[in-house]
């Protein structure tokens, strides 16, 4: 039985009772925080309002209704915090563009309010640290109000190769909000959801390797895996500290700006953001809807062939992309060996880094957590039946065998996966001339199939994911009513340009759409026809 601080009472008593009351009649769940801002300075809205309208919202859809499954756990002080801000703003204290806007924090995010940070685990349901991530810190000082905890793919999709994206032993399967069978993709599945479901106006999610990107794209928002060490990492459940990031997930490019304008910047605890505040800015500053005017942009092709429909949309974007005056230029992607070595690199590594980093971040756990070790993690599975009913455990098993970060055999894989993804990077931002690569993020999304498990279309998110450097994914259209998107790749600590590139091409295309909670496919008219035209 999870204690009060999580998933029983924080839904129960908060989103229950918010649930009681009707939405507020000017209530807008998909409105940007922008817009929420300006209709907080004129008047017509407060943060109390807003904050009591999304606990509503998520009672109604999260909980019942489609049933989505996106949220943990809710911060208890939820409410009092957004009276607070109400109050500061009517003295004339405004922090920026996030004071009164409430932000989902994935489930490997500490914040200190009484919620356990629990990665999907019921190993960690009594994590309750009392500290606050500097990211969170950061979000608090610029008046974000901290809504909750958003569900995941249990240890950020690091415990099983078989693993099913956005289940944990917690909170169950984060659904898609477009079609309900579908992937909400991982391992911020729960952040991309909520999002996209009009559940919140912001949400952090993580990366290492796709985790930011992909459920933005299979959600239809936008998702910012920014540079290495431009965020910082403390009080985050790891998995590798060479490429471990938290990132932005919003709605419109100009919200993930204002959110990675707030959490960019150097952390004493964190060596990986010693550069970062010589490279953070305004993010927001530079948005210009004709940014890609003159701007050399490669296209990348690399995944052509595998979903003819997703290649139409691409190809209608390479078209708005043309029309807004970007200049395309065709780029050649690495060779399959290269992209070989770089994922067996990849994958030898993060084991190693996975031990080393786990074991450090348990052991300096409150005594409430029992499982203090890798090991530890093992053997408490291996005896909770709710936590393998659907797959196992193989890369906890593997890590657990893997060398210290002292082995030379580690330090070489590292260094050699590094070096190539590095090298195809720049090799290709540097021959064609262009200031930034895209190609599709990936397919549309998935059925959830426990049995035989979810194909992929696969993805960009290994390059930038391996080399350290930022990837933006944002919304290029449809198919078939499910959302598929655009990633824009760039050099390390250009993510005043992508999202400045972003924002141009989403000011010209305005290509999403709001989910509408369909069951299946099935359930679309012309699909339904065909299957049974009698």
């Amino acid at each position: 039985m999870l204690k009060t601080i999580t998933l029983a009472v924080a839904l129960g008593a908060l989103a229950t009772a918010a649930a009681a009351q009707a939405p507020s009649p000017g209530f807008k769940p998909f409105a940007s925080g922008v817009e929420q801002q300006a209709a907080m300075r004129a008047g017509t809205l407060t943060s109390e309002a807003l904050v009591k309208d999304y606990l509503a919202r998520i009672a109604a859809l999260d909980r019942v209704g489609p049933k989505l499954n996106a949220v943990i756990a809710l911060n208890p002080h939820a409410l009092a915090d957004a009276r607070k801000a109400d109050a500061e703003r009517k003295a004339g204290h405004v922090r920026g563009p996030l004071h009164g806007i409430p932000v989902l924090l994935k489930d490997n995010i500490e914040s200190d309010d009484g919620t356990a940070t629990t990665a999907g685990s019921l190993a960690l349901k009594d994590n309750i640290t009392h500290r606050d991530a500097p990211l969170v810190r950061r979000l608090t000082d610029a008046g974000a109000i901290i809504l909750g905890k958003a569900n995941l793919s249990e240890w950020a999709n690091f415990r099983s190769t078989h693993s099913i994206s956005g289940w944990t032993g917690i909170a169950g399967l984060v659904r898609n909000p477009y079609m309900l069978d579908r992937t909400a993709c991982g391992s911020s599945a729960g952040s991309g959801a909520a999002v996209s479901a009009g559940l919140v106006t912001l949400a952090v999610g993580t990366e290492t390797d796709g985790s930011v990107t992909c459920p933005a794209a299979i959600n239809g928002i936008v998702g910012l895996k920014p540079t290495v060490g431009l965020i910082s990492r403390t009080y985050v459940v790891p998995i590798s500290p060479e490429q471990d990031t938290p990132g932005p997930m919003t709605r419109t490019v100009a919200d993930a700006a204002a959110l990675l304008s707030a959490m960019a910047g150097t952390d004493p605890a964190d060596p990986a953001t010693g550069d970062a505040d010589l490279h953070k800015s305004d993010y927001t500053a530079g948005l210009n809807p004709d940014a890609l005017r003159g701007a050399r942009i490669g296209v990348l092709r690399m995944t052509l062939g595998r979903s003819p429909q997703t290649d139409a949309v691409f190809e209608e974007a390479l078209a708005a992309l043309k029309k807004a005056g970007a200049v395309l230029v065709e780029v050649k992607g690495p060779d399959d060996a290269a992209l070989s070595a770089i994922s067996a690199g990849e994958g030898a590594a993060l084991r190693v880094e996975f031990k080393a980093s786990l074991n450090a971040y348990l052991a300096g756990l409150p005594p409430t957590v029992k499982s203090r070790t890798l090991d530890d993690l093992i053997a408490f599975n291996a005896h909770e039946p709710r936590e393998m009913p659907l797959f196992g455990q193989e890369i906890f098993e593997n890590a657990a065998k893997a060398p210290p970060l002292t082995d030379a055999g580690y330090q070489q894989a590292r260094a050699n996966a590094r070096k190539l993804s590095r090298e195809a990077l720049d090799k290709m931002l540097q021959t064609a001339n262009v200031e930034a690569l895209v190609g599709p993020s990936t397919g549309p999304a998935s059925i959830v199939d426990p049995i035989d498990g979810s194909r992929s279309l696969g993805s960009y998110s290994t390059l930038p994911a391996v080399s350290g450097y930022p990837h933006l994914t944002l919304p290029m259209g449809l198919v078939s009513g499910l959302p598929v998107n655009i990633s824009f790749l760039g050099a390390p600590w250009s993510e005043a340009r992508l999202l400045a590139l972003g924002y141009a091409f989403e000011q010209a295309t305005h290509a999403r759409a709001n989910p509408t909670f369909l069951p299946n496919v099935a359930a679309r008219p012309e699909y339904a026809k065909a299957y049974d035209p009698r």
